[in-house]
């Protein structure tokens, strides 16, 4: 099927699905104050209210690291999520959360990979999202490479990429690395861009999705995730059996 062969199905389910089909969300940036996601503690708490009353069950927050902006690293990662779980806990609020890290792919990646320094979530799975800007260089080496040292790459996020837009198969040159991908859910409401839309649901037809994830940041992403909820690609993804979150 084409990029575009289903452009004119609009369909939408009656019925929101209940995020419990999925259990574990994947990606988000709870953790107040450390990277551009959620600014204070009361927020966090607000944002996690609403995305267990959708239905999650756990949440593996995922704060950016970037070497030149973000420099987060275990300590300050793991500090914000004992502040985030003692507020959890004294709200009496029923939900899990684990932390790991969005990595961008860039030098002080490659060098945490080097020193073992690298978060990691699930079966060693490690979260990384590439630059909206430009294609990497060396990406599938450096991802067998990550695999052959134990990790399990995921790519964040790839519906997000301009540059693989009009590039369709390079999509499939991945998968046939055994690239791991997680797409954002709010993709499927249009959020990002109706192209972005469009990608994301070519690769949910195209049976290419092992993770989704929130990609939380504010109440906005909430909105929009809310909306996303009644799309038939989430229903047929979820239905395909192929989703890792859930072994999470």
């Amino acid at each position: 099927m084409g990029l575009f062969g289903n452009i004119f199905k609009s369909n939408k389910l009656k019925s929101p699905i209940n995020l419990s089909l999925i259990g574990t969300d994947v990606h988000s940036h709870l953790i107040p104050g450390i990277d551009d996601g959620s600014n204070t503690l009361e927020e966090s708490i607000i944002l996690i209210k609403q995305l267990c009353d959708l239905g999650y069950k756990k949440i593996i927050t995922t704060p950016h690291i970037m070497v030149d902006y973000f420099k987060n690293n275990a300590d300050t990662i793991n500090s914000g999520l004992a502040t985030l779980r003692n507020e959890l806990s004294k709200q009496n609020i029923a939900i899990s959360i684990e932390a790991a890290a969005e990595y961008m792919f860039d030098d002080g990646m490659i060098k945490k990979f080097k020193n073992k320094e690298l978060l990691t979530f699930g079966n060693n799975y490690v979260l990384i999202e590439l630059s909206a800007y430009n294609p990497p260089e060396n990406l599938i080496q450096t991802f067998f490479d990550l695999k052959m040292d134990g990790y399990t790459p995921v790519l964040a996020h790839p519906e997000r990429y301009p540059y693989w837009h009009d590039n369709i198969e390079f999509y499939e040159t991945l998968k046939n690395h055994e690239i791991l991908f997680q797409i954002n859910i709010p993709s499927l409401s249009g959020y990002y861009s109706p192209i972005v839309k469009k990608i994301c649901e070519e690769l949910i037809t195209r049976n290419m999705v092992e993770f989704v994830g929130s990609d939380t940041h504010n109440l906005e992403y909430i909105t929009m995730l809310k909306k996303a909820c009644y799309s038939p690609y989430l229903e047929t993804l979820i239905n395909s059996g192929k989703l890792r979150n859930n072994q999470l």
